[in-house]
C-alpha cells in the first residue's frame, strides 16, 4: 500500500511564509481578503495595529473587526464588551472596533496613571510627615528642673551622698583621734620634739663657750 504525500500548493506556501515573518509584515496593499484572512488572525494587538496602520487607502475592517473584537473582550471582560455592545446598536454606522479598542485602551491607561500617581502623592506626604516628625527641634529656652544639677550633671541625689560622705569621714577621724594609737603616736612626736629641742640647746652653749669676744681697734 503507498501513501500519497499532499504537496502545499505554492499559495499555501506565500501564506506560511507571511505567518512564519508577520512580525515583519507592514503596508499589505491590495493582497487578497482571503489571504488576510489567513495571515491575520496570527497577528498580536500591536503587529495587527501597526498593519492597519502602515496600510493606506485600504479599510481592513471588514477583516479585522472580528479580530479586534476578541482582543477587546479579552482584555476588558465580556461585561463591558456587552456593555459596548449595547451602545453601538442604538447607531447606524458599523463600528470599527480598532478604534472602540484604542479609545478605551487610553482610558485604562489613563486611570492606571492616575492611580499610580494617587499612590505615589499618598506615599511621599506619608514619608513627608515621617521625616518632619524625626527632626531635631531646638528649644530657644531652657525648661526649668525641679531637681537642681551639679557641676556633673546629676541631682541632688549627689549631694545628699556628699554630705552622707563627709559625716562618715568626720566620724572615723574622731574615732583614731581617741584611739590609743593615735596617743601614742602623738606622745611619741612630743617626745621627739623635746629632744630636739634639748640637743639645740646643748649646742648652742658649748659653741658660745669656745668663742672669743671681738675685741675693738
Amino acid at each position: 500500500m503507498m501513501f500519497t504525500r499532499n504537496i502545499p500548493t505554492l499559495v499555501q506556501l506565500c501564506v506560511q511564509t507571511a505567518i512564519d515573518n508577520v512580525r515583519y509584515l507592514g503596508d499589505v496593499g491590495e493582497t487578497d481578503i482571503d489571504l488576510l484572512k489567513d495571515i491575520l488572525p496570527h497577528c498580536t494587538v500591536d503587529q495587527l495595529m501597526h498593519i492597519e496602520k502602515s496600510t493606506e487607502g485600504r479599510d481592513l475592517s471588514p477583516v479585522t473587526n472580528n479580530l479586534w473584537i476578541k482582543f477587546f473582550e479579552n482584555e476588558f471582560g465580556s461585561k463591558r464588551f456587552n456593555e459596548e455592545c449595547a451602545e453601538l446598536k442604538q447607531g447606524r454606522r458599523r463600528p470599527n472596533w480598532r478604534k472602540i479598542y484604542e479609545v478605551k485602551e487610553l482610558k485604562a491607561c489613563d486611570e492606571k496613571r492616575k492611580k499610580i500617581g494617587d499612590k505615589l502623592k499618598e506615599r511621599y506626604n506619608e514619608n513627608a510627615f515621617e521625616k518632619q516628625n524625626r527632626q531635631v527641634q531646638i528649644c530657644s529656652k531652657i525648661p526649668p528642673s525641679s531637681n537642681k544639677r551639679n557641676f556633673y550633671g546629676g541631682s541632688g541625689s549627689y549631694n545628699k551622698f556628699s554630705s552622707t560622705k563627709g559625716n562618715l569621714m568626720k566620724k572615723a577621724k574622731m574615732e583614731y583621734l581617741n584611739s590609743h594609737e593615735a596617743k601614742v603616736h602623738l606622745a611619741m612626736r612630743k617626745n621627739a620634739v623635746q629632744s630636739r629641742q634639748r640637743a639645740y640647746g646643748k649646742d648652742s652653749a658649748s659653741s658660745s663657750k669656745f668663742t672669743k669676744p671681738l675685741r675693738r681697734s
